[in-house]
């Protein structure tokens, strides 16, 4: 039960790191506490671990196969489900994290994240007859694709009630960049640790771990949804009801050029997650250099999106830093395109994917804030929601429409292909062409880089009160 405003007050151990907010108020400083790094932390945690328990089969889509005895397509289902799910899942989130509270929604996202990884790891004893091993993972799966919008739509959110102005981006990158070093985790350990289908088993007992770890640090450690003293004067302001806000934020361009822009990045980035091992295979490229080109996108992300963050963070150039990279994370994402289509370049790839990652997940933060920006006063989960609603429904196209459009590998490459386990009794999965897959989704990133280019342009409504409740004062 959350303690009264009153008592969190008085925690003379919570208090002793506030700090005057740059903006002062009328009714004293804004203040800061120590309890928004535990907030903090249980987001990051439950982003990561939900991250790890969606992204984990990808890498290993052959030895996934052969262990559950499905083919491809029903192993990207395993993936494929979260996307799915978390669309009508992701109104109720956001409706339930804007009106019901953070501290509730950040709780039960990691129960419901915690059930799910608890159902799929069923699937690794014997007790489970071969023929339902599967049909028990995909529960497990969908069940944990509920926490999904829960997590996804909380870095905002806690960015705009528990940090101030000058920390805030931070935050947000922090938070939202959980969910790739999830992907980052899950896509480089995955390969190693379940090498065979034998060591399948021992995979889906690991990933439970930190979803538990996860439930522990949101159940016992976040008391309240938000801070007794606001950390800034836009954090004190009342949010747009839940439907209200609805109605006003469609009606903002900018807005709706970002739901398109972001959607198409995020679908692009989970399909290529979802496909890189059945991309590269047929090029002679293994799980495991799949997982490492992963892994390089995700690290160089991090490490670029955290720089790029305290600059914006004192800047304020919003616009223009999402507009670069945008502009740059096409370029290399086009890349990909052509030079996945050769053998024996894995530098040059390694390369291209890194520049990808960094660029792209560089753009991601600033665009949670830019949401925020352009829509105030309406609640940062229902901003940032339903961009993520946008990025699951393009992720669903993309990755079915690839499928579709996927042709069997043609003979003269099978020579190259190296989809299928050596070990004929672990069967494997039929080698696909995404040539005209990828070639196409090369188009839609040259059409979003333009429109958000030339289209995107950014009211900072947030900025705006807060210098206008500074000047007054």
């Amino acid at each position: 039960m959350e303690e009264p405003e009153s008592l969190l007050v008085n925690r003379t151990d919570d208090v002793s790191d506030i700090v005057p907010s740059p903006i002062p108020s009328s009714k004293g400083p804004y203040k800061v506490f120590k309890r928004r790094w535990m907030v903090l932390l249980a987001v990051f945690f439950l982003n990561a671990s939900n991250a790890i328990v969606w992204v984990c089969f990808a890498p290993i889509a052959d030895v996934t196969g052969a262990y559950f005895k499905v083919d491809s397509d029903k192993v990207n289902w395993l993936s494929l489900v979260f996307l799915i799910v978390s669309v009508p899942t992701g109104f109720f989130s956001t409706w339930f994290l804007d009106t019901i509270g953070l501290r509730g929604g950040i709780i039960l996202g990691s129960w419901i994240n915690v059930i799910g990884a608890g159902v799929r790891t069923l699937s690794a004893f014997d007790f489970v007859p071969d023929s339902y091993k599967f049909t028990v993972a995909i529960a497990g799966q969908t069940i944990a694709a509920i926490a999904q919008p829960f997590a996804m739509a909380s870095p905002a959110k806690v960015a705009s009630l528990w940090f101030p102005e000058q920390q805030r981006m931070i935050a947000t990158t922090v938070a939202s960049m959980s969910n790739p070093f999830g992907i980052l985790i899950g896509s480089a350990l995955s390969p190693i640790i379940a090498s065979s289908a034998s060591k399948m088993p021992t995979m889906l007992i690991i990933w439970f771990i930190p979803c538990a770890v996860s439930t522990v640090i949101s159940t016992f450690g976040v008391w309240s949804s938000k801070p007794p003293t606001p950390p800034s004067s836009s954090a004190a302001e009342e949010s747009e009801p839940y439907f209200a806000g609805l109605k006003q934020i469609i009606r903002i361009k900018s807005f709706r050029v970002l739901l398109v822009v972001l959607g198409a990045g995020l679908g692009l980035f989970t399909m290529q997650i979802t496909l890189m091992e059945q991309i590269l295979c047929t090029r002679g490229y293994s799980d495991n250099f799949a997982g490492l080109c992963g892994a390089l996108m995700i690290i160089v992300g991090l490490v670029t999106s955290t720089a790029i963050s305290i600059y914006v963070d004192k800047t304020r150039n919003f616009e223009i830093t999402a507009k670069i990279c945008f502009a740059f994370a096409g370029v290399f994402g086009c890349g990909f395109v052509a030079a996945s289509q050769f053998p024996n370049i894995p530098i040059i790839i390694g390369v291209i994917v890194s520049l990808f990652g960094g660029f792209g997940f560089a753009f991601y933060p600033i665009c949670l804030e830019l949401g925020v920006e352009c829509t105030f006063p309406v609640a940062e989960a229902t901003s940032t929601g339903l961009m993520m609603i946008s990025g699951q429904l393009q992720s669903i196209i993309y990755i079915v429409l690839a499928q579709l459009v996927a042709v069997p590998l043609p003979f003269d490459q099978m020579k190259y292909q190296v989809c299928t386990l050596s070990n004929s009794a672990d069967g494997g999965i039929a080698p696909q062409d995404f040539q005209y897959s990828l070639f196409g989704f090369a188009g839609i990133i040259v059409g979003t880089t333009i429109l958000f280019l030339f289209a995107f342009h950014c009211e900072y409504k947030r900025l705006k009160m807060e210098r206008e409740k500074q000047a007054i004062q």
